[in-house]
């Protein structure tokens, strides 16, 4: 039983790979950010945060500006929204079908920078029954554009409120919903080499998502990597029959955050389009861990 998660290390450096394009952000007068290459006119993502309501992140249009990977409460999964971060079961609230002000609650507007890349942090109340506090969600988001590829990277904090218990459950918090058409198809590959329905429940360092995406003749990719030193790691995954991704802490049994403790994790998002690229996401997360 997890009593409590050691602060981890700051945000990885901008430059840690090849120096990222320079960039730009605007607000959403609904809450959020658009982030800009400089000198564009078509924002490569866009952070929803509303003020009563589940934050995520969608579309991220592809490196190369042809396609947008991200999907938004496609019809087999209506409660999914892109990329974003909902637990089941936290003091018996479901906190991942639910994304209303009924569950959430943002406490400050969005607070960004960009420059040689984008940051941004946002606080949410995750609300119990009466709309109370449970625990108080801190995201602070990374985006380095290298051009072919991006970088995004999530530093996830959950400060209790109260007591809280997470229940045992096969899916849960972070999770990234790709365009998938069943028609369409494509592949999710584990660090084990599993493969779709092999790596569902199976434990790996990382998960690269791949598939046809409208407007481009190849692939579009988002390759989730979870850190060393998260909590139990090589955490078991999520992959559903769509290829939603998420690792699942929440497999392995209820972990719990006492009052005034703090849980966090810590994850990087390799965006990138083309062939399957293995040996470069290893390499990525070698990078990312080292």
């Amino acid at each position: 039983m997890i009593r409590y998660l050691p602060v981890f290390f700051a945000l990885v450096s901008l430059a840690s790979a090849a120096d990222p394009g320079k960039l730009d952000v605007k607000k959403l007068e609904a809450g959020g950010i658009e982030v800009y290459r400089a000198g564009q006119d078509k924002p490569i993502l866009i952070f929803n945060a509303p003020p009563a309501g589940r934050p995520y992140v969608h579309p991220i249009l592809a490196p190369d500006g042809k396609g947008v990977l991200t999907e938004f409460s496609p019809s087999h999964h209506k409660h999914q929204t892109g990329i974003y971060v909902g637990i089941l079961k936290v003091n018996g609230r479901d906190y991942f079908h639910n994304r209303d002000g009924n569950y959430y609650k943002r406490q400050d507007d969005v607070v960004a920078k960009a420059g040689n890349g984008a940051s941004w942090t946002v606080k949410y109340d995750w609300l119990d029954k009466d709309k109370a506090p449970v625990l108080t969600e801190t995201q602070n988001w990374t985006l380095a554009d290298h051009g072919s590829f991006y970088l995004l990277d999530l530093d996830w904090s959950a400060q209790a409120a109260v007591d809280v218990t997470a229940e045992k459950y096969d899916y849960g918090g972070l999770f990234i919903r790709m365009p998938f058409t069943g028609r369409s198809g494509g592949e999710a590959i584990n660090s084990e080499g599993k493969k779709n329905g092999a790596a569902e429940g199976q434990r790996s360092k990382w998960v690269d998502i791949g598939m046809p995406i409208e407007g481009r003749e190849d692939w579009g990719h988002i390759a989730v990597l979870d850190h060393k030193d998260n909590p139990s790691h090589p955490i078991p995954w999520r992959v559903d029959g769509q290829l939603g991704v998420g690792p699942a802490r929440s497999r392995l049994g209820e972990w719990k955050i006492p009052k005034g403790e703090t849980a966090r994790a810590k994850y990087r998002l390799v965006i990138y389009t083309g062939k399957t690229d293995t040996e470069r996401v290893e390499q990525h997360w070698k990078e990312f861990t080292k």
